[in-house]
């Protein structure tokens, strides 16, 4: 039943990328980038090679050399993916013709659209093409997140689309889509484990870390030293969950108002009650 699940969540964010692409890029003459956006080119020079059927051959070197890395069942789940992606983008351009738009709509609507469709399959653990391809790099490049990864590559094909068409505006609408849609895949992708970082500096620490534990929250004491007084001066340092945060602030503020208080972003955060590490994964 889960595998069942999963094969028809990564099924319904296929059919959502296949439709951003037919009724928002494709109308409007611009590229997703990656895989896809090379089959565009293909097809501009021989009609006759349909963009899904053309992507499929494109990802199929990038899968072998996946398979020894992440094993048979990550391959089956991503050539699943963009076997169906790539069916649906043909079938849906084959019921319909969606007509061009103003292309700022097209490219805005249509990056949000695709962001959510490779956050959704790349948490489902199976994608393609320049997803594929940015996971591979992401185990040599730690430090890089999968939307940043992804950014750097289509911006390369992004490029070689608009010197083949010759259309610089294309090509900058098709940049604004491409930030948008990385931007959004990220935060599908880390969104479960994104948080706020709290530190909290106050002479009521005590009542402060007793009230944060009863809503159990995890606190850790820091120790610091102030540079003016040389006086010992206790930090709290709290991970808070976004929705939480302005609860936080409300609670140490009718502690004790004077309380220094510094909330950061903290896009990963991995532990008890929060995001799980995993080798291979995000």
């Amino acid at each position: 039943m889960k595998l069942l699940k999963q094969y028809v969540s990564i099924t319904l964010g296929c059919a959502l990328m296949a439709l951003a692409f037919d009724w928002f890029y494709a109308p409007n003459e611009l590229t997703l980038g990656g895989f896809t956006g090379i089959a565009q080119v293909i097809n501009f020079f021989a009609p006759a090679l349909p963009v899904g059927v053309t992507v499929i051959v494109l990802n199929a070197p990038l899968f072998l050399m996946s398979l020894k890395r992440f094993g048979k069942r990550f391959l089956v789940r991503s050539f699943f993916a963009v076997a169906v992606n790539s069916i649906f983008i043909d079938l849906i351009n084959a019921v319909y013709t969606f007509q061009p738009m103003d292309k700022l709509l097209g490219c805005i609507y249509g990056g949000v659209l695709v962001g959510v469709s490779l956050g959704w399959l790349l948490r489902e653990e199976a994608t393609g093409g320049t997803e594929l391809g940015a996971w591979l790099l992401k185990a040599k490049i730690p430090g890089l997140s999968i939307g940043t990864l992804c950014l750097a590559i289509d911006l390369t094909i992004i490029v070689f689309y608009a010197a083949v068409f010759r259309s610089l505006e294309n090509a900058l609408y098709g940049g604004i889509a491409l930030y948008i849609s990385t931007k959004v895949m990220d935060m599908v992708v880390y969104g479960g484990s994104a948080a706020k970082l709290a530190y909290i500096i106050s002479n009521e620490q005590e009542k402060i870390t007793h009230e944060l534990l009863a809503r159990d929250m995890g606190v850790t004491r820091l120790t610091a030293e102030g540079a003016y007084t040389h006086n010992d001066k206790p930090v709290l340092l709290c991970a808070v969950r976004r929705r939480e945060i302005v609860a936080v602030k409300r609670l140490v503020n009718e502690i004790d108002p004077t309380a220094f208080f510094i909330v950061c972003d903290a896009r990963e955060v991995l532990g008890e009650g929060f995001g799980e590490y995993k080798p291979d994964g995000l």
